[in-house]
């Protein structure tokens, strides 16, 4: 039954990855259970006038991992592919990601299956309320903290934080992350993933003797992740060679000029049209000789069929689950390929969050460079115990990183016990 609830190609992929690791732990029986199952599943209908006079019915979901170590923390995603199994696993995934940075969170994720791009600013927001309203029971400050995801922004965040204020009679801005600086949003936290994969790409780099200003990086998505990774990669002297989106992917060996590509796609929302690039398949690109290899788009786009054609030094996994578990075992075969897995490599935002958290609780706002600052020190820590475990124990970099998250978390449940 809890196998059928769950159903999904990507939540079968982290159970995988999970049960992988609980053997190598030897987690007891009854810790391996209640580590692997979240705790809520949630899903409720949202009703709203559409701007023609019509009524629509969207399914909105919101799974919560575990809160055996804080509240829950994770983003809300508005996509017509929302599903509870896949967004059963990225709660799992954000419980390890939280752990491994060592944030007082477990893990979380929300979605409603719409359309986002065919919905008006208007039906989005009655939209965002009801949700909000449906959800009241089970979020809070110390319960349920959510985030922009695919499809969301701050904007999204505002509404959330609005209606959830307006239900308590006083402004709740620690409600949600990712918000405006004027409702107490903090600074930093947009570039906050992109630029936390760049950083733990280039020290990945110092780690097998590459310099950064002679390196090469191919940059799949170009969306917020991937335009803030591009953009601290291109400021460390990092050469972008190929970049690609929904519309395709272009390709120049002597470099894309990231901060014109940003215009251009800033006026033209693709990068389709940009000049001084070639057209590459985006299949392609990711299989180019390069340092940096930085999927920061949709999960499993290196796969079995793929992985053994990869020319990276560096794969910093941006996107959440963009390696399948058969690509990780050619990978670990060849043991060529420093892999930076997503647990550790997109913690930024999570990280940042919790920074933004931190702050509304004080009713103190930190600088920028305090923010970046900050980030760069909780990254490079866990950078290095990951390392460290990895080469102690002789396992891949995905497994340490699980492996210290996991025991984190099973070891606060055996601390706490199990109510009767």
């Amino acid at each position: 039954m809890r196998e059928e609830l769950l159903s999904n190609p990507v939540f079968s992929m982290a159970v995988e990855q999970f049960d992988r690791v609980a053997d190598f732990l030897n987690l007891e029986p009854e810790i391996r259970e209640r580590c692997k199952w979240p705790k809520r599943i949630i899903t409720v209908t949202v009703p709203i006038k559409r701007d023609d006079g019509s009524t629509e019915v969207f399914f909105g979901h919101r799974v919560q991992h575990h809160l055996t170590r804080g509240p829950v923390k994770g983003g809300l995603r508005y996509h017509p592919e929302v599903d509870v199994g896949e967004v059963a696993a990225l709660a799992m995934w954000m419980n390890w990601k939280c752990a491994l940075l060592g944030l007082p969170f477990g893990g979380g994720k929300g979605g409603i299956c719409c359309k986002p791009m065919e919905m008006s600013p208007g039906e989005l927001e009655r939209m965002t309320r009801r949700f909000t309203m449906e959800m009241i029971p089970f979020i809070g400050p110390e319960i349920d903290v959510m985030a922009p995801d695919m499809g969301t922004n701050e904007q999204t965040m505002a509404w959330i934080t609005d209606t959830y204020s307006t239900h308590f009679g006083h402004l709740v801005p620690s409600i949600v992350t990712g918000k405006p600086l004027t409702l107490q949003g903090s600074e930093g936290r947009t570039r906050a993933t992109g630029h936390g994969v760049a950083f733990l790409a280039s020290v990945a780099l110092g780690k097998i003797g590459i310099k950064t200003d002679e390196a090469t990086a191919i940059i799949q998505g170009f969306g917020n992740v991937g335009v803030h990774a591009a953009e601290t990669l291109s400021s460390y002297g990092v050469k972008i060679t190929g970049i690609s989106d929904v519309s395709g992917a272009i390709w120049n060996q002597e470099g894309i000029d990231i901060f014109k590509l940003r215009e251009y796609t800033a006026k033209h929302q693709v990068l389709e049209g940009f000049p001084g690039v070639e057209k590459i398949d985006p299949a392609e690109m990711i299989l180019q000789e390069c340092d940096i290899l930085a999927p920061c788009a949709v999960g499993h786009v290196i796969t079995e069929a793929n992985a053994a054609a990869l020319k990276c030094r560096v794969l910093a996994e941006g996107a959440n689950g963009p390696t399948t578990p058969g690509a990780d075992r050619i990978i670990e075969k060849r043991d060529d390929i420093f892999v930076i897995p997503d647990v550790l490599c997109n913690a930024g935002g999570v990280t940042v969050s919790y920074f933004e958290w931190v702050q509304n609780l004080q009713r103190f706002q930190w600088t920028e460079r305090e923010v970046i600052s900050k980030l760069e020190t909780k990254l490079q820590t866990a950078f290095e115990q990951v390392t460290s475990c990895a080469k102690r124990n002789k396992i891949p970099h995905r497994m340490a990183s699980q492996a210290i998250a996991i025991s984190t978390v099973a070891g606060a449940k055996t601390s706490r016990g199990l109510f009767p």
